[in-house]
C-alpha cells in the first residue's frame, strides 16, 4: 500500500523510542498528515509555518515551544480550522493528550537538571539600585554607562536576553569604577555648602524670552516694568538686584527657551536645595497681574547653561510644584552634574511659535478673556553640593570603615574586603571565593598601587562577577536557595538587593515558611520602594516606555501642541491605578473596568471629568455612563498604541489581545502590507479594514483582534473621547487658534462606528458593553496578569510544565475574585517561585 512521502518524512522527524514512543510518533504524524499537511507544508506555509520542517526535539527549548504553540492551537479548535478539516473529540482528544504528556515529559526534565531557567544577568536598572544601597549613595547616576537591555515583548527582565559580552562586562566595570571613586572621600572634609540667592534681573538670563513681553517680563507691584539693553547697562548692581521685582513668566520650558538664574554653575555634581517665593498669576491687559483663578504646577529642568539648542541631558528634577494664588515659599532639592543650570519649568502653558510673515519672530498667543496663565517668582536660594554630615561620608565608610586610607596594610586589606564582600554578595561567599579577589588587591599593592586604588580594585572585580552580578534560580533548601529566594523578591518587587531584614531571614533559613514569606511580600509592597516595581512594571507589561515615541499630529490634533505636562499626567494616572490594583487587592477585572479613576487638572479637563485643582494625582469616582475606569481606556495606553496621527483597530486590538487579556493573534503574514489610513477624511478606517479583510485568511484572524480595536476608535491619539473622525480634507471645517498661538483648520468628518462582533460570536455596540464582556471572564484576565507577574519576577515565561500549577494558582484565588496582590501572593508562594525541584 503506497503512502505520502511527506508520512514518512514526519515519521523520521519523530525520535526512535520503545514501542509505546513508535505508536505515539506514529499516530501524531497520522493526525498530522491528515489534518495540517495540506495548510502548512513546504510548498504552502499559510502563517509562514511548515509543519513538515519542525523536527520533533523536545529536548530543545525554542522547539518545545512550537510544539507547545502547536498544542495550544489543536486543544482550542482553532486548528486545523473547523471549516478546513472535520476532526472528531476523540480524534483531537487523544492526539492532544499524547502530545501533552511528551511536552510535560521534557519540560520537567529540563527544570530537573537545568531548573525554570538560566541565571539572570541585573538589568542595568537593577545594578544601578545595587550600588545605591549597597554604596550609600541614593542619587547615583551611572546606568547610562551601561548598554541598555534587550527586550522581548517589552520586558527587559528575561533571563535569556540578559547574557554578557565582552562590551557590556568593560561598561559595567567602567559604571563600577566611576561608583567607586564617588563613595571614596577625599583627604580632606569637603567645603561647606554654598548658597546663592537671586533677586530682580538675576532670575532670569536675558531680558525677555522667546514669545516677547507676552512670554516674560519683570514686574513691579503687579505692573511690568520696561527693561531693555540700554535701561539695563545705565541700572546700578543694587538696582538690578532689586527684591521688589519679580519674574513674570507665561510659557513651558519647550524649545526654544532657556530660563535659568543668572550665572548659576554648579561646581561639582550633587544634591543642591532650592528655595524660592513665588505665586501663580493672570496676565492681563497692559501687562497687568493679578491672581490666577488655579493653581499652576511649576518644576525644574537641568541642563547645560547654553541658548536654546542646549546639548546633551535635559530633564526634570526636584518634582512639581503647585504655585497658588498668593504668595509662599517652596523648597525642593534638585540633582545637578559639574556645570550644569537649571531651569524654570511651568506646566501647562504655551509655547510660542515661529512666524515669517512680516519677518521672523516667535509669536505669543491672543489672550484669552481671562488672561495668560502663568507664574511670577520673587526671589530664589540655591545651596550646595549638600553634603553629609558626618566625615568622612557615610559612602566611604562603607569601603574603608576606620582604617586611615593613607596608612592601610595588607592585614586591613583582608579584613575591609571580607566586610565588604559579606555586604556586597547576592549570596553567601565562602572563603575560598575571596581569595582571587585578595590576591588581585595584593597583586596591586606589591606592584605599587595605593592601598586605596588597591581596595578599589578588589572591590570592582567582585562587583563585576557572578556573586554580585547574578541572581540565581532557587533549586532546594540550602542556604543560597534561601539567598535565591531573598534576591528574587527583593528584586521583583523593589528592583533592588534585600534589605537587612529580609537578608537576616535568609541567614536563618526561614523563607521557606509561608508566613514569613507572606509578611514580607506585604512590607516590601507597603514600603515607598514599591514604587519601583510600578514603574518598571508598567513600563514593561504596560509598555510605557513606548508613550513619548509619538508626537500628536500639529495639523489634525493643534490643542495638544507640546502639551508635555498631559504627557506625564497620564503616566501618573496609570502609575497611579496600577499602585492601587495591588496595595489595595483589587480584583483583577479592573484591568478592564473600574468605576474610579486618577486625574489631577489637566488630565481632568482632557477627560471631561468635573475639575479638580493641582498637579498631584488624585482618586475621583467617575460619573456614571462615563466610558473611562480601568486600564484599558486610559490615555496612556491609547495615545502609545496609536501614531500621533490616527487611531488602528489593528494595532490597538493586537495590542490589547496580547498585553491585557493574554490571547495574542499569530504575527502577521509577510506578504501582506499593513492598512493606510485615509487621513483626508474620505474614508473610514473600519471600511479600509473591510476591503482588506475581503480574503478569507485575513478575515479569520482579523476577527481575533479588529472588533476589541473599533471598540476604542471613540478614543483620539491621546485618549479623549470623539464622536466623529477629524481629517485634513473633507467634513465640516473648524478653524482656530492653538494654544501656542498657530492658526489651524481641519475637519470633522464621518461618525465613529464603535460596534463589533467578538470572534466568540458576542456582539457590543462601544465600548461599554465591550467592558461588560471582557470583564465576565475574569479568570482569563487573572491568568494574564499572573504570567506576567511570574515572568517579571522570575525571568523566564511560564512553560509547559508551570501550567497545572498556574492553574492550582488561579483555583486558590477564584474565591476572592481574583485580586491582584492575591495574585503577587500566590507567584511568591508557589513552586515556580521558590524553586523547588521537579522530578522528570
Amino acid at each position: 500500500m503506497w503512502i505520502d512521502c511527506r508520512f514518512w518524512m514526519l515519521l523520521l522527524l519523530a525520535p526512535l523510542t520503545p514501542s509505546r514512543g513508535e505508536t505515539l510518533a506514529s499516530s501524531r504524524a497520522a493526525f498530522i498528515e491528515t489534518h495540517c499537511v495540506e495548510c502548512h507544508d513546504d510548498s504552502v506555509s499559510k502563517g509562514d509555518f511548515d509543519i513538515t520542517a519542525l523536527a520533533f526535539e523536545l529536548e530543545d527549548v525554542a522547539n518545545r515551544g512550537q510544539w507547545a504553540r502547536v498544542f495550544d492551537l489543536v486543544e482550542k479548535g482553532a486548528m486545523p480550522p473547523p471549516e478546513k478539516s472535520k476532526v472528531g473529540g476523540d480524534e483531537r482528544k487523544q492526539f492532544v493528550s499524547a502530545l501533552a504528556d511528551e511536552l510535560l515529559r521534557a519540560s520537567k526534565a529540563e527544570i530537573a537538571k537545568n531548573g525554570r531557567g538560566p541565571v539572570r544577568r541585573l538589568t542595568r536598572v537593577e545594578f544601578e539600585n545595587n550600588l545605591r544601597v549597597l554604596l550609600k549613595l541614593p542619587s547615583l547616576d551611572i546606568r547610562d554607562k551601561v548598554p541598555a537591555d534587550r527586550d522581548a515583548h517589552g520586558f527587559t527582565k528575561v533571563s535569556a536576553l540578559l547574557d554578557v559580552s565582552r562590551v557590556q562586562l568593560d561598561a559595567y566595570l567602567d559604571a563600577t569604577e566611576t561608583a567607586l571613586r564617588l563613595a571614596m572621600g577625599g583627604a580632606n572634609p569637603p567645603p561647606e555648602p554654598v548658597t546663592q540667592r537671586f533677586t530682580g534681573t538675576d532670575l532670569f538670563p536675558e531680558l525677555n524670552t522667546f514669545g516677547e513681553r507676552e512670554a516674560m517680563f519683570f514686574a513691579r507691584d503687579n505692573r511690568m516694568v520696561p527693561i531693555d539693553g540700554a535701561i539695563f547697562k545705565a541700572m546700578s548692581l543694587q538696582e538690578r538686584r532689586d527684591p521688589t521685582l519679580e519674574l513674570a513668566l507665561f510659557r513651558s520650558a519647550t524649545w526654544p527657551y532657556y530660563g535659568y538664574p543668572r550665572g548659576f554653575r554648579a561646581r561639582e555634581g550633587g544634591a543642591y536645595r532650592v528655595r524660592f517665593r513665588g505665586r501663580a498669576v493672570r496676565q492681563v491687559r497692559d501687562f497687568r497681574l493679578v491672581p490666577a483663578h488655579e493653581p499652576i504646577a511649576m518644576s525644574f529642568r537641568a541642563r547645560q547653561p547654553s541658548g536654546p539648542d542646549v546639548s546633551g541631558d535635559v530633564r526634570e528634577t526636584g518634582g512639581w510644584m503647585d504655585l497658588q494664588p498668593e504668595a509662599r515659599e517652596f523648597e525642593t532639592t534638585i540633582h545637578l552634574k559639574a556645570g550644569e543650570t537649571f531651569e524654570y519649568s511651568p506646566l501647562g502653558l504655551p509655547v510660542p511659535f515661529i512666524r515669517t510673515d512680516g519677518g521672523f519672530f516667535y509669536d505669543y498667543p491672543p489672550m484669552p478673556p481671562e488672561g495668560h496663565r502663568g507664574v511670577a517668582i520673587q526671589w530664589l536660594e540655591v545651596t550646595g553640593p549638600l553634603r553629609d554630615p558626618d566625615w568622612p561620608p557615610a559612602s566611604h565608610r562603607v569601603l574603608f570603615g576606620d582604617v586611615e586610607v593613607a596608612k592601610g596594610t595588607a592585614a586591613d586589606a583582608a579584613a575591609l574586603f571580607h566586610r565588604f564582600a559579606t555586604r556586597a554578595a547576592l549570596r553567601p561567599m565562602g572563603e575560598e571565593a575571596h581569595q582571587p579577589f585578595l590576591k588581585l588587591i595584593q597583586a596591586k599593592m606589591t606592584a605599587g598601587a595605593t592601598f586605596a586604588d588597591a581596595m578599589l580594585a578588589g572591590y570592582q572585580a567582585l562587583l563585576c562577577s557572578s556573586h554580585c552580578l547574578y541572581l540565581t534560580e532557587p533549586r532546594n533548601d540550602a542556604l543560597d536557595a534561601q539567598f535565591a529566594i531573598a534576591n528574587r523578591l527583593s528584586h521583583f518587587l523593589w528592583n533592588s538587593r534585600p534589605d537587612d531584614e529580609l537578608a537576616q531571614l535568609a541567614q536563618q533559613g526561614r523563607l521557606h515558611d509561608k508566613a514569613v514569606l507572606r509578611s514580607q511580600t506585604e512590607r516590601l509592597i507597603a514600603d515607598p520602594r514599591f514604587e519601583e516595581f510600578v514603574r518598571t512594571f508598567a513600563e514593561e507589561w504596560l509598555d510605557l516606555r513606548k508613550l513619548r515615541r509619538d508626537i500628536p499630529d500639529e495639523r489634525l490634533y493643534p490643542e495638544y501642541r507640546k502639551d508635555d505636562y498631559l504627557v506625564d499626567s497620564m503616566e501618573h494616572e496609570t502609575h497611579a491605578f496600577l499602585r492601587a490594583m495591588v496595595q489595595e487587592n483589587l480584583p483583577a477585572s479592573t484591568v478592564i473596568a473600574a468605576d474610579f479613576t486618577f486625574v489631577n487638572d489637566r488630565l481632568a479637563a482632557h477627560y471631561d471629568l468635573p475639575r479638580v485643582s493641582g498637579s498631584a494625582m488624585q482618586r475621583v469616582t467617575l460619573p456614571k455612563g462615563s466610558p473611562f475606569g480601568g486600564l484599558i481606556t486610559q490615555a496612556a495606553l491609547m495615545k502609545h498604541t496609536a501614531n500621533g496621527t490616527t487611531t488602528s483597530p489593528v494595532l490597538r486590538g493586537v495590542w490589547i489581545m496580547e498585553k491585557l487579556l493574554g490571547q495574542p493573534p499569530p504575527p502577521p503574514p509577510k506578504s501582506v502590507p499593513a492598512v493606510e489610513p485615509d487621513i483626508r477624511g474620505a474614508t473610514t478606517i473600519r471600511a479600509l479594514l473591510a476591503k482588506h479583510t475581503e480574503s478569507k485568511t485575513c478575515a479569520s484572524c482579523h476577527a481575533k483582534f479588529d472588533p476589541v480595536g473599533f471598540a476604542l476608535e471613540n478614543f483620539d491619539v491621546m485618549g479623549a473621547w470623539r464622536d466623529r473622525y477629524r481629517g485634513m480634507e473633507r467634513g465640516e471645517k473648524i478653524t482656530g487658534i492653538d494654544p501656542a498661538g498657530h492658526p489651524y483648520t481641519y475637519f470633522v468628518g464621518q461618525p465613529v462606528d464603535a460596534s463589533g462582533k467578538l470572534a466568540t460570536g458576542q456582539t457590543f455596540r462601544d465600548i461599554h458593553e465591550l467592558k461588560h464582556l471582557l470583564a465576565a471572564n475574569p479568570r482569563q484576565l487573572a491568568k494574564n496578569l499572573l504570567e506576567h507577574l511570574i515572568l517579571h519576577a522570575t525571568g523566564t515565561p511560564v512553560g509547559f510544565a508551570d501550567r497545572e500549577e498556574v492553574q492550582s494558582m488561579l483555583a486558590a484565588c477564584e474565591a476572592g475574585g481574583f485580586r491582584v496582590q492575591d495574585l503577587v501572593h500566590s507567584v511568591v508562594q508557589s513552586q515556580i517561585f521558590l524553586g523547588a525541584e521537579l522530578q522528570p
